[in-house]
């Protein structure tokens, strides 16, 4: 365990990152999901909307730092095609 104090602040520090960044990822996570649930279903307007909202949430991720910009980009770009194609499918 930490003894110093600066060694000690380092390690509250570093739990509460770690709990902002989990926290951060699951909220990804759990956007991406239901999304993709949205898009296996076949609803179109359903579909959209959870897109929209994780566009936002994956930009967010990339300002937090979850994402890199470029993985972030790929995610929208691939879901942007799979909700277009459940669009066309109906």
């Amino acid at each position: 365990m930490a003894d110093h104090f600066s060694a000690l602040k380092r390690a509250r520090q570093t739990e509460t990152k770690t709990t902002r960044n989990r926290a951060n990822k699951s909220r990804l996570r759990s956007a991406l999901r239901s999304l993709r649930e949205a898009i296996a279903k076949g609803e179109k307007e359903a579909a959209q909307t959870a897109y929209r909202e994780t566009v936002s949430v994956v930009d967010k991720g990339v300002q937090k730092g979850i994402l890199h910009k470029n993985t972030a980009s790929r995610y929208k770009s691939r879901l942007s095609k799979r909700v277009k194609a459940v669009g066309a499918a109906k």
